[in-house]
């Protein structure tokens, strides 16, 4: 892996876990920007534990991204991210949020696709050494 892609990869990851730590905390805390979580979420027809389903997620999915090894685990956390930042993406959309709003979960989503894309080879799972 070449120094640039590692230093993308670290910078993707590091913003990535940052971002879904702190989002999860704040779905734990079912507040965000005061009492709208969860007016939102209804607003969608979720229900409101949901939110505390995602943000579990987030943070296992962040420990999952970050530890060394377990190849499988991280993609299926990467797998998660993606699905949930997508679906959080096209919930704002469909509820005709301003870009302002729609932007962190458009940049969540961009940084889950670089840190995956970007991640070293020992982050990866090799078909190579697996029989079918």
């Amino acid at each position: 892996m070449s120094k640039r892609n590692k230093i993308i990869y670290w910078i993707a990851t590091i913003w990535l876990a940052l971002g879904m730590v702190s989002t999860g905390l704040v779905q734990l805390s079912k507040t965000k920007e005061g009492p709208g979580a969860a007016d939102s979420m209804a607003h969608l027809g979720y229900p409101a534990y949901l939110l505390i389903l995602l943000g579990v997620w987030k943070i296992l999915g962040v420990i999952a991204v970050l530890i060394p090894k377990f190849p499988l685990l991280k993609e299926w956390a990467y797998a998660g991210f993606f699905f949930i930042m997508s679906g959080a993406l096209f919930s704002h959309i469909a509820t005709d949020k301003s870009a302002s709003e729609i932007f962190p979960a458009l940049l969540l989503l961009a940084l889950t696709i670089i840190s995956w894309y970007f991640r070293p080879a020992d982050r990866k799972i090799n078909f190579a050494n697996h029989e079918n």
